[in-house]
């Protein structure tokens, strides 16, 4: 999203605020209307969808989780150094390249913010798994629900759990450590309240919706609870929303990508131009934003 905030089209404000998002099901709307599809709302029924999302926001924004809390998180905690270890032992035995992590069912999305040549937190992506989100897990090294890839070295570089039960949201997920309490209470899960992280959200939803029940056309008030274990060094901690620095995420490249792929880890950058055909959706994240005019 660039520029100003007031700049931002009254369609998009739409879609921060959760509205419903027609063009899901009849494509692209025609480019000389703005607001097409929102001109005859009234005042009272664009009200009522700002009520609907109050903290929705068009930027990138993040919020705590009910519960949640970061004060008594600490890198050298032995739970936290039990957790991170069991992380990197699964991606290394599960999930050492991109084809296993193929083979394995997850999505790949190219979604980082921050992906310019000039940014150095940039240049990762999610790859989130449908069959774990839809399960009754949470919080299982073995099963994470999303495998954080460092599109330079095609080399996993960390994991992201999504607290959610069959599919849905879980209103509190579990504490890393001191749930029960006796000591201080680590709870690093954060939810994404704003456009980029619900839109990313809601285009799962859509493009694999047969792992969910009664997927919602609008876009969400808020992404379910996420938390992320970085194996690779981190400035901001184990836990840190953002990505690290391209220098903290190790090398060499990956000795091979695990699929049949003429370009090469290290000297190509993993997009959906190099990934298998039957991986890449018909219709990409990016498609969708521009059909929505977000």
């Amino acid at each position: 999203m660039e520029g100003d905030d007031r700049s931002v089209s009254r369609r998009a404000l739409l879609a921060a605020t959760g509205g419903a998002v027609a063009l899901s099901t009849v494509g692209s709307a025609d480019g000389d209307d703005e607001d097409r599809g929102t001109s005859d709302e009234s005042d009272s029924a664009w009200s009522d969808r700002l009520r609907r999302c109050p903290e929705a926001t068009v930027r990138p924004s993040t919020t705590h989780c009910r519960r949640a809390s970061t004060d008594g998180c600490s890198d050298d905690h032995p739970a936290t150094e039990a957790l991170q270890e069991e992380v990197r032992k699964s991606l290394e035995r599960q999930y050492p390249d991109v084809g296993a992590i193929i083979e394995k069912g997850y999505k790949p999305y190219f979604d980082t913010v921050f992906d310019g040549d000039d940014d150095d937190s940039g240049g990762w992506s999610h790859w989130l798994n449908p069959e774990y989100i839809g399960d009754d897990e949470t919080l299982n090294p073995d099963r994470p629900e999303s495998i954080l890839v460092d599109n330079e070295w095609w080399r996993p570089i960390g994991a992201m759990f999504v607290a959610a039960r069959d599919g849905e949201p879980i209103e509190r997920p579990p504490a890393v450590y001191g749930e029960s309490g006796g000591g201080e209470r680590c709870s690093p899960w954060h939810s994404h309240t704003g456009l980029p992280g619900r839109f990313a959200w809601w285009y799962y939803r859509q493009v694999y919706g047969d792992a969910y029940r009664n997927v919602d056309l609008r876009l969400p008030c808020r992404t379910p609870c996420l938390l992320h274990v970085w194996t690779v060094p981190h400035p901001d901690g184990v836990y840190a929303h953002g990505g690290p620095p391209r220098g903290n995420r190790g090398g060499p490249p990956a000795e091979d990508p695990g699929f049949d792929t003429d370009a090469r880890p290290g000297d190509d950058e993993l997009g959906w131009d190099v990934l298998p055909e039957e991986v890449v959706p018909e219709t990409k994240p990016d498609e969708w934003r521009a059909r929505l005019g977000l």
